[in-house]
């Protein structure tokens, strides 16, 4: 067996942030293109990922779901790419890892479900106050110049794919740092390349 990482994704999912990590990391990977619908339920999908959800990749005999997990594995996997700190200063790494992946994201999941968090109910929801949280990434994001150190990491990657998703797609509020943040954080040949791929496979699907 290959021992490639291969990617399955879709062009309009969460793949995208795998694929611009891949392309960071510079090492030959396969795609697996998934549709929507029964393909991703297929036996052989499931075999990858009972939930039937993408992305997810296969390195070897591993198989990693979950984009965080996916993210953290690829930084440890291919070390010479530099996308994860040392392990003696992985504090803010971890932290903004799973920033991102539990607080952020159940935030806007609520808010584009149209669920009003009850407010004798707040203190249970991981986010809290959503302009709090707002606040927290802005001042990380303003001690910088990357929110885990002075170099680009995967959580860099993560946080500013979310961020600019949230943005644009989500009614999150345009503050400048994080505009700023992101224009940075994808100013980037790899997040290039890996945009390319993507939208030159949604093309495609259309013309189909």
């Amino acid at each position: 067996m290959s021992d490639d990482v291969i990617l399955y994704t879709n062009p309009m999912s969460r793949g995208r942030i795998v694929r611009w990590m891949l392309e960071e990391i510079g090492k030959p990977y396969q795609t697996e293109w998934l549709t929507y619908g029964p393909q991703m339920k297929s036996p052989e999908f499931l075999a990858i990922n009972p939930l039937g959800k993408i992305p997810a990749i296969r390195h070897g005999s591993t198989v990693v779901t979950e984009t965080p997990a996916i993210l953290a594995y690829l930084a440890d996997a291919f070390p010479e790419a530099g996308l994860a700190p040392s392990p003696s200063k992985r504090g803010a790494y971890y932290r903004w890892l799973f920033f991102v992946s539990g607080p952020m994201e159940s935030s806007v999941v609520n808010s584009l479900c149209g669920f009003a968090v009850p407010d004798d109910k707040r203190g249970m929801m991981g986010y809290g106050e959503v302009s709090v949280m707002h606040d927290t990434i802005e001042g990380a994001i303003k001690a910088g110049p990357y929110i885990a150190g002075q170099s680009f990491t995967a959580a860099d990657l993560y946080l500013a794919s979310h961020l600019s998703f949230q943005m644009n797609m989500c009614g999150m509020e345009k503050r400048p740092a994080f505009t700023d943040y992101v224009a940075r954080m994808t100013d980037r040949d790899a997040f290039r390349r890996a945009a390319a791929i993507d939208n030159a496979a949604i093309e495609a699907a259309t013309k189909a």
